[in-house]
């Protein structure tokens, strides 16, 4: 069974005629074809007993169609009004009462809004998210085919990034040197913006890379990810630029003694709770407990943010072939931070990483 006929069966399960997929990543994932429409209207519409149809800008059909998707494809002109357009192809397959699902972590109110004007009489409350995350966990060996040559050019954009590598060198230097590197091997999308973070910036865990300069007896922050036809990598590792204090170096001691037994720990039957757990209690137990402030780790694939997440109070069991990160991280403010992560997949036994870059501590400059 593919992926859309998985779906016209929960469709047909759940008492649902029609689902409308709107998250791009989602429309990628089921018809192979990507884009991000900005400000216009990119649809996927799957129909229990019919065929679906994709439906977007006019500028994007003859894309859609060299993408290997072989179901009809309708697009409209930027002074047309997609939703009525929408609209008459579904009256054209369905003239019945029609009930409807939705990406509700993704479709907008204004989308929304505009869907129920088109149909004032039918229901749109039932929710896909859940449906499409379960499909979504599980990856085929295909999937982690493409994740392992992601990640192998996540090796090589630390490498680049560790080479370039200077105190007194901005940090915004370094990505771009990276970023370069990659492009002139073809590799021309990261997964998300590079993080680069030298000293106490990298106490901020959602901080950003700046034109801070790379300080030196400091630690550096690096969180890195490419993307390889459509699927991501995403690690991340500290190194020492100079000789940095003996409280940055036990940071770094303890975030990786937690990464390692965790990581060797991630084997199906564990629950994602039961994981995050070895993990945090390492942390806690060297009294950083405090600055450890996010889950162990996130599903990956198509997006760097998936399901399940690696945290407390989710029970999920693991399974093979699910793909996630394990990144503990101890964070303390005006001091240093530190993060090491892998992304694995469960093996019937144990687990696989997708990055191979050591994670020993490594002075550079």
């Amino acid at each position: 069974m593919d992926k859309i006929e998985k779906i016209q069966r929960w469709l047909s399960d759940n008492n649902r005629d029609i689902a409308l997929i709107s998250d791009p990543k989602t429309i990628q994932y089921l018809s192979g074809f990507y884009s991000d429409p900005n400000e216009r209207v990119l649809l996927l519409v799957v129909f229990k007993n019919s065929d679906p149809f994709l439906f977007g800008p006019a500028l994007e059909t003859q894309a859609i169609k060299e993408s290997g998707w072989s179901n009809p494809v309708y697009g409209y002109l930027d002074h047309e009004k997609p939703w009525e357009m929408i609209a008459d192809q579904i009256h054209a397959r369905n003239t019945a009462e029609i009930n409807f699902a939705i990406e509700k972590a993704n479709m907008s109110v204004e989308w929304l809004e505009l869907a129920k004007s088109e149909f004032p009489t039918s229901d749109f409350s039932v929710n896909l998210d859940q449906m499409l995350d379960q499909m979504r966990m599980i990856k085929s060996p295909d999937e982690i085919e493409k994740l392992k040559i992601a990640g192998k050019w996540d090796d090589f954009a630390f490498k680049t990034c560790f080479e370039a590598v200077k105190a007194g060198r901005p940090e915004s230097r370094v990505a771009a040197e990276m970023s370069y590197a990659l492009m002139k091997n073809s590799i021309m999308e990261l997964s998300f913006p590079a993080l680069i973070q030298s000293g106490t910036h990298a106490a901020e865990p959602h901080g950003a890379t700046s034109d801070k300069k790379i300080e030196n007896n400091a630690l550096v922050l690096f969180d890195l990810g490419t993307v390889w036809d459509g699927y991501i990598s995403d690690a991340t590792r500290t190194i020492a630029v100079g000789k940095p204090d003996d409280k940055s170096m036990d940071i770094y001691k303890v975030c990786l003694e937690a990464q390692l037994t965790a990581q060797e720990a991630a084997k199906p039957g564990i629950t994602a709770e039961e994981l995050d757990k070895v993990a945090r209690d390492i942390i806690t137990k060297a009294g950083y407990g405090d600055y450890f402030n996010h889950r162990l780790g996130h599903g990956m694939g198509m997006s760097e943010h998936e399901f399940p997440s690696i945290m407390e109070g989710n029970q999920l069991v693991l399974q093979p072939g699910m793909c996630f990160s394990i990144e503990p991280g101890i964070y303390i403010p005006n001091v240093a931070g530190v993060r090491i992560e892998d992304c694995i997949h469960i093996t019937e036994n144990g687990n696989e990483p997708f990055t191979h870059t050591t994670k020993e501590l490594q002075y550079f400059g």
